[in-house]
């Protein structure tokens, strides 16, 4: 508000709006003309970025509830509340009038605000206030930020998926309410007409950017869209519709088929074709939930499924394994696809890199059928050259497996540093600047460089792995008990060296709600039994064993009761990321006494609940290879791609061996990223970026010859693109 309680009554009515859909609006009574008695709106962290010379769209909807006609000052304001640019409107009519302008900002503002001030004493009303800039990518009138989606542009992506992450299935089932699921109905059409809804990640959406606006930037950027939708079920909330009450949502989602790709005779074709878009968008995939877990989902999916094939046998479905790596919701996820016939299965995990390390070879063993693996959204948790390098490494066997892995994509995509509630993000953000990470660079390589098919290449070296974190050393440290906000007591507590066949009892022992953790065992075995029984007393959020307790950031846990007391799981956590190794559907009683083993002998750990094997996992190595390395070919072009990743400390240089290269020359574009050459960014901090650097060879295959050296430097990413002479 500008000006003081008696210059300004401020209230927000419902009811009489320009959209029902949008119920609520501003009402302003001014008992006297001051320069400035009106409202103010500094938007997104602390002021609105205006650029000397760029202009912005301005739009209201205004009336004079009781007849008198009324004038109203509109400007652009600096950090000192300064003008840089104004217009002067009079509302006359009792009805909704829409008004608009185009400002010139006159000067820069890197904490401007959008001012409405009243110029007389009345009463007057005020409904969606709309601030645009005019520049936008490729110039769309409700488009994006132009030096955002250029970022994504440069990628080269092959598709996008959108909206993404928990909003699409974390809400009511009510789709007129205000925490509604993400509904693709609710984004498209006149903006005032899209109702405003609070997320998943706790800020509000007006939804102005919705399904219409994303399948224009998929056009745009030239990558596929791959849209996700709800299937009735809300796994955060136990929310489902009944089965009996499925058809609407199916429905749902053969619209948005139709709305993509129907001609102008059909019902949703047409409004496509209304809002600007003859032609249709061409939509090939379709996933059907995210990082869904339980039996509700596993129920409701084949029907989408099925309607899905007999109505459009063409589009590609994806199911989901759920948010991790391995446990019994991700095998009965994949299980479920499987059965229904899905074509590919959405897999999410964010790991340690040191994770990725140990599971280069995940999916070698996956069949060359469908389902196959859509990588949907992975990370090695840190935006640093390490996380970077480790990743590049992975994409390399995630191309080599192209057998089973059809799709990948990082995330998260996009963050403003004034609202992080995740890391890391591949492109962060403020009101001025657009920070690419390292991890982006490497991506932009990898998708710059992808190729059509593989190429079978061959690595001569005598060199074995590298051994980084031996299993003695992640087994080694003390056993703690720690209760989440509850208050858990452990009784017939009984400690077996699986080594030394010796077992000693402990003494009972009692954690309160405050979490910090009791110490059980000093230096406890590597190899090991641990049975006890525990009863939570107080509280709701369950409890966790740890084990191999180094410090805080490097331990191991068995966690019961974890997220909203929903699962069971064994973590590994490595300099401060937690990798979830299992997890399972499992929640604890309150007074319920549990009896409880924690088996822990080599790689493997397993958990016991009363008297059953509830799940296990295994430790796998942290070994690097001398290189990681893949080749495809860009049909296209006839080009040659080979990619190498080197993790370790020093360079490494090898003969590599092609195929069909006898007697043929190259130009070879040689691209490389190393971990050196990685700085924090002085804008935001703990967010590293990297200079690729570029030069450019002749190779030469002459005399039969097939193969070629090439040097690796140390902790980097190379890319070589072979271009026929």
């Amino acid at each position: 508000r500008i000006g003081r309680d008696d210059e300004v009554i401020l209230t927000v009515r419902e009811g009489d709006a320009v959209s029902q859909k949008n119920p609520h609006y501003l009402r302003m009574d001014i008992s006297d003309a001051k320069k400035d008695v009106g409202v103010r709106n500094t938007g997104f962290a602390g002021g609105m970025y205006f650029k000397e010379g760029k202009r912005y769209r301005f739009s209201c909807y205004a009336r004079c509830p009781e007849g008198v006609p009324c004038a109203f000052r509109v400007s652009l304001r600096n950090a000192v509340d300064s003008e840089i640019a104004h217009k002067e409107f009079t509302a006359e009519e009792t009805s909704w009038t829409k008004l608009e302008c185009v400002f010139t900002a006159g000067e820069t503002a890197k904490k401007g605000s959008l001012a409405l001030v009243v110029l007389q004493g009345c009463s007057i009303e005020f409904d969606f206030i709309s601030l645009f800039p005019e520049e936008t990518f490729r110039g769309r009138k409700n488009g994006l930020r132009k030096e955002l989606a250029e970022a994504l542009e440069e990628l080269k992506p092959r598709f996008v998926r959108f909206p993404g992450g928990c909003l699409v299935h974390d809400g009511s089932l009510d789709e007129n309410a205000r925490d509604s699921l993400y509904r693709w109905k609710n984004t498209i059409g006149p903006l005032e007409e899209r109702p405003a809804r609070r997320n998943n990640w706790r800020y509000n959406q007006t939804l102005g950017l919705g399904y219409y606006e994303y399948f224009l930037l998929c056009e745009d950027i030239g990558a596929k869209p791959v849209p996700i939708l709800p299937a009735a079920y809300d796994p955060h909330h136990k929310r489902m519709a009944p089965l009996g009450e499925l058809e609407p949502w199916i429905q749902e989602t053969l619209d948005l088929i139709e709305f993509a790709n129907g001609d102008e005779t059909t019902k949703w074709g047409s409004i496509r074709a209304g809002l600007g878009h003859k032609e249709p968008f061409g939509m090939e995939y379709l996933g059907i939930g995210n990082e869904e877990v339980g039996e509700g989902f596993r129920e409701r999916f084949p029907y989408f499924v099925k309607a899905v094939r007999e109505k459009y046998p063409e589009i590609k479905i994806i199911g989901s394994s759920g948010p991790f790596c391995g446990g019994s919701e991700y095998e009965l996820g994949w299980e479920c696809a499987r059965q229904s016939g899905a074509d590919i299965v959405d897999e999410h995990y964010y790991m340690a890199p040191e994770w990725f390390i140990a599971n280069m070879h995940r999916y070698d063993s996956f069949r060359n059928e469908p389902p196959y693996v859509f990588l949907g959204e992975y990370a090695a948790c840190f935006n640093s050259g390490k996380s970077a390098l480790t990743e590049a490494a992975y994409m390399t066997a995630l191309q080599n497996d192209c057998h089973a892995v059809k799709m990948a994509c990082y995330a998260p995509l996009l963050c403003h540093r004034e609202y992080e509630n995740w890391k890391p993000d591949m492109i962060w953000f403020d009101n001025e600047k657009v920070c690419k990470s390292v991890n982006y660079e490497v991506q932009k390589l990898f998708m710059n460089h992808q190729g059509d098919e593989l190429v079978p290449c061959e690595l001569q070296t005598d060199l074995g792995k590298e051994t980084l974190f031996s299993l003695e050393t992640r087994k080694q440290g003390d056993i703690y008990f720690w209760g989440n906000e509850a208050e858990v007591v452990f009784t017939g507590i009984e400690l077996h060296n699986e080594d030394t066949g010796e077992s000693i009892l402990l003494p009972d022992t009692k954690v309160m709600a405050d979490r910090i953790p009791v110490l059980l065992k000093e230096d406890a075995p590597q190899n090991f039994t641990l049975k006890f029984h525990a009863k939570e007393v107080e509280g709701f959020k369950g409890f966790r064993v740890y084990f191999a307790w180094k410090n805080e950031k490097n331990r191991m846990c068995w966690v019961l009761g974890g997220w909203e007391n929903q699962d069971a799981a064994l973590v590994e956590e490595i300099g401060g990321k937690g990798c979830f190794l299992s997890q399972n559907q499992f929640s604890v009683e309150k007074d319920r006494e549990y009896d409880l083993k924690l088996h822990i002998s080599g790689n493997r750990l397993e958990g016991w609940i009363d008297g059953k094997l509830f799940q296990s996992a295994l430790l796998m190595p942290v070994e690097t290879e001398p290189l990681y390395l893949t080749a495809s070919r860009d049909r296209a072009t006839s080009d040659l791609i080979l990619k190498a990743v080197n993790l370790r400390n020093e360079p490494f240089e090898s003969g590599i061996e092609l195929p069909d290269v006898e007697g043929k020359e190259y130009l070879c574009e040689a691209y490389l990223l190393s971990e050196k050459d990685c700085l924090e960014h002085p804008d935001f901090p703990g967010v590293e970026t990297a200079k690729v650097e570029r030069e450019t060879n002749i190779l030469a295959f002459m005399d039969g010859n097939k193969k070629f050296v090439w040097k690796f430097p140390e902790r980097s990413v190379t890319v070589l693109r072979l271009k026929n002479r």
